[in-house]
């Protein structure tokens, strides 16, 4: 399934908030669930900003989750993905993730699979609505309430949706370190 990014024109700052709210609605069932955007987080060997962080309690542990989020018309490469993951050693954090709204090239796919990084793609809602038709695809209906953005988690050889209503999948991308295949596959 080929996500098209025609439909966002966010800025920078409201392409954060976006993924943030996102996030913010896997907090259902998270213990001491916090997250800020722009947040400096101090490591042995410099501070760092990060787009958006999200703290919370699981399993008996507190975690730190660092967001990157790229706003370029290129999709991700595999050296954004490297960076990322240096800073996640460097700041001790429990897992990354990285949001583009272009996509990812197969390297970073491959590198982010194998270092237990999610990445998502930031889409309009309007991408989770599905028809059969041969022709032009009929706008959803009203009742659906499709969101106005949503993260398509690409997970292997599969996507997942990721809403700010509907946290089940953002839930499994924070918690999981290699979470299977369980929605919809892509190619």
């Amino acid at each position: 399934m080929q996500i098209r990014d025609d439909d966002i024109t966010l800025t920078p700052q409201q392409y954060e908030l976006a993924v943030k709210g996102i996030l913010d609605g896997a907090a259902l069932g998270l213990e001491q669930y916090s997250s800020k955007h722009l947040e400096a987080i101090q490591a042995p060997d410099g501070s760092y900003i990060f787009d958006v962080t999200a703290r919370f309690s699981a399993l008996g542990a507190d975690f730190l989750v660092l967001i990157e989020c790229k706003h370029e018309r290129r999709k991700v490469e595999r050296q954004d993905v490297q960076v990322l993951h240096a800073k996640l050693v460097s700041t001790g954090a429990q897992k990354a993730m990285l949001f583009s709204i272009a996509g990812f090239q197969s390297g970073a796919l491959d590198y982010a699979a194998a270092h237990g990084i999610a990445l998502v793609q930031l889409a309009s809602g309007k991408s989770t609505w599905f028809t059969k038709s041969t022709g032009l695809t009929a706008a959803a209906p009203r009742w659906l309430n499709v969101p106005e953005y949503v993260g398509w988690w690409c997970n292997g050889n599969c996507r997942s949706v990721m809403t700010a209503t509907d946290g089940e999948f953002t839930r499994d991308a924070l918690l999981a370190p290699k979470p299977s295949c369980r929605v919809t596959p892509w190619e």
